[in-house]
Formats: C-alpha cells, sequence, structure tokens
C-alpha cells in the first residue's frame, strides 16, 4: 500500500518558487474526522497571502505547510466517532486551515458537504471557500437590507461575484469595482454602478455608501473611507491591519471565515440548479499549482481557478 503521496507545499516563506510539489506522508483520520481522496481544489488569495508570510501574525504556521484551504473529493476512511458520511460518499467543503493542496486530506466531517448531484468534482471545489466567505461577509457588520448602498471591491472574483449576487438578492443598491475585461461579467450578475477602476476612480461614482466589502486591500482600503456615510461599515478579507487603519470614530472590521457545513449546503444547491451562479475560468492540472497561485497574486480574473488533480 502506497504510503506517500503529492502535495504542494512551503518550507520557508518566500515569493514564487516558495511553493514545491514535494512528496509527503499519506494521513490517517483521527476522531470525528474522515480521509478524503481529494479530486479537485480551489486557488485562493490567502495561498499567496500564507506563502509570503504576509499574513503570518493573523495565521500563525508550524513550517513546512501544506497550502491550500478549500477541496472536493471522495471519502476514503472514516475515523471514530465520525457518522455523517460514509466511504465512497462525493463530500465538498473548507479544510478549516489549510492542506487542500494534497492527493488525501483528513478534514473534520462537521466541515464538509455532500456534494450535488448536479455538480462535477471541479464545480464544487470553487464553492466552499467563497460562496460562504461572501455570504458572512456581507452581513458581517449587521443586517442587509432594500435598498442599501454596498460597495463591493474585487467584484469579479470569487468572492465578489457571490457578493454582488446576495447583496441584489436582499434588494440593495450594488456599485462594484472591476477591470475592464471583466465589466460585463459582474453586469450580468446584478451589479447596478460598474465601476471600471483602470479607467476610473471610485471615489467619483460611489457615494453615500453604507458598506463596503474590500475584497482586495492595499491602497484601496484607506480611500474607501470617503466615500462613507458617517455611520457606514468597511469589511475587509485583505487587509489584517484594517482595524489599525481604520480612522477614530469610523466602523472597520477585519474578516476571517468561519467553516458552515449547512449554509455551504444550500448555496451549493443554488448553484447546481443554476439559481446562483459560479464561475471557474481557469482549470490547471496539479504540478501547475505553485504557478496559479502566482498568476493570483498577479493576474486580475474573473470568478475561481480550479486545480483538477485527475489532469
Amino acid at each position: 500500500m502506497n504510503t506517500t503521496q503529492r502535495a504542494v507545499l512551503i518550507r520557508a516563506y518566500g515569493r514564487a518558487d516558495a511553493a514545491k510539489v514535494a512528496e509527503i506522508a499519506k494521513p490517517e483520520p483521527g476522531p470525528a474526522q474522515v480521509l478524503v481522496r481529494v479530486r479537485a481544489a480551489g486557488i485562493n488569495g490567502i495561498d499567496w497571502k500564507v506563502r509570503e508570510g504576509y499574513v503570518r501574525d493573523a495565521f500563525p504556521l508550524q513550517l513546512p505547510a501544506v497550502l491550500g484551504i478549500e477541496l472536493a473529493g471522495i471519502v476514503e476512511a472514516v475515523g471514530h466517532g465520525a457518522s455523517r458520511f460514509q466511504v465512497g460518499d462525493r463530500v465538498m467543503g473548507p479544510v478549516g486551515g489549510l492542506g487542500a493542496y494534497a492527493d488525501f486530506v483528513t478534514v473534520n466531517e462537521a466541515n464538509l458537504s455532500l456534494t450535488p448531484e448536479g455538480l462535477n468534482d471541479v464545480q464544487a471545489a470553487a464553492i466552499p471557500v467563497a460562496a460562504v466567505a461572501a455570504w458572512q461577509s456581507l452581513h458581517h457588520a449587521g443586517p442587509i437590507r432594500s435598498g442599501q448602498r454596498i460597495l463591493i471591491h474585487g467584484a469579479a472574483g470569487g468572492l465578489g461575484g457571490y457578493a454582488v449576487q446576495y447583496a441584489k438578492r436582499a434588494g440593495a443598491q450594488v456599485f462594484a469595482t472591476v477591470s475592464t475585461a471583466h465589466i460585463e461579467y459582474v453586469r450580468s450578475l446584478g451589479a447596478d454602478h460598474v465601476i471600471d477602476y483602470q479607467t476610473e476612480r471610485f471615489e467619483d461614482i460611489a457615494r453615500d455608501i453604507e458598506l463596503v466589502l474590500d475584497y482586495v486591500g492595499g491602497g484601496v482600503l484607506d480611500r474607501s473611507w470617503q466615500v462613507l456615510t458617517k455611520t457606514g461599515a468597511i469589511v475587509g478579507t485583505s487587509s489584517p491591519d484594517i482595524l489599525a487603519r481604520t480612522p477614530a470614530g469610523r466602523r472597520g472590521f477585519w474578516f476571517v471565515n468561519t467553516p458552515d457545513a449547512a449554509l455551504l449546503e444550500k448555496l451549493a444547491a443554488d448553484i447546481a440548479t443554476g439559481a446562483l451562479k459560479s464561475k471557474v475560468s481557469e482549470v490547471v492540472r496539479f504540478e501547475d499549482i505553485p504557478a496559479a497561485i502566482e498568476r493570483n497574486r498577479t493576474a486580475s480574473h474573473a470568478g475561481k481557478v480550479v486545480a483538477d488533480f485527475s489532469l
């Protein structure tokens, strides 16, 4: 029996060449865990941020560490006390930490949901983190109401695409910043005002905003305070230091995704039926995961990039 497996890991923080394909030991499921044979895994911005040590204070790691935070696959084995799934079940979900870029991964069964029949593994792997995090971050600062003016930075990305749809479902008026190439895609998701950040300044268009969802970070965060109402809030997923950068008397929130299997099941069902749009923009091979992580850092893309482990 083969006791080793492929994995994409970092042994030290660094740039593109810090993430490497290597051989590691195949794990065994612990109590309340299942062992998943991974068939596909989603590429996320957190991958390169972890790789570079950008979020080392928010997410301390013991190195070497296997990257990857979401997966879809088949239950290979069930640990003691695990009862939600059986061997052979198709499942999807967040790892609840790192480690998805490996052929076999142990996951707490509470994090996982059954993959709907209408979704293949590549489609399923694009959903767990972005769909749930977009929902949670949208509601992080308080309930959403009809007519609320919401600005979404990075609206074409995995998180942003879902957030636009959720906000429109709630009756909000959605402003969205995107690159030129993705204007029509974001407009098709229902955004009311699509702002091309390559040719326009969002500060000149978005006014009296009550909620900003900042999926971009950097200088975009600092520029966003001026478009908010006095009681408005910014929820950030890309700036761990957002609290330190929040002006006195303003509302800034650092958001970290929390696994929610019940919510994931509901959202995945909506995607399977077509009630909610999910976009896979690129499918890569396992050995190309390090390069895909770097492209996530350097290039704008719509939807999600997914690694298909069968290629």
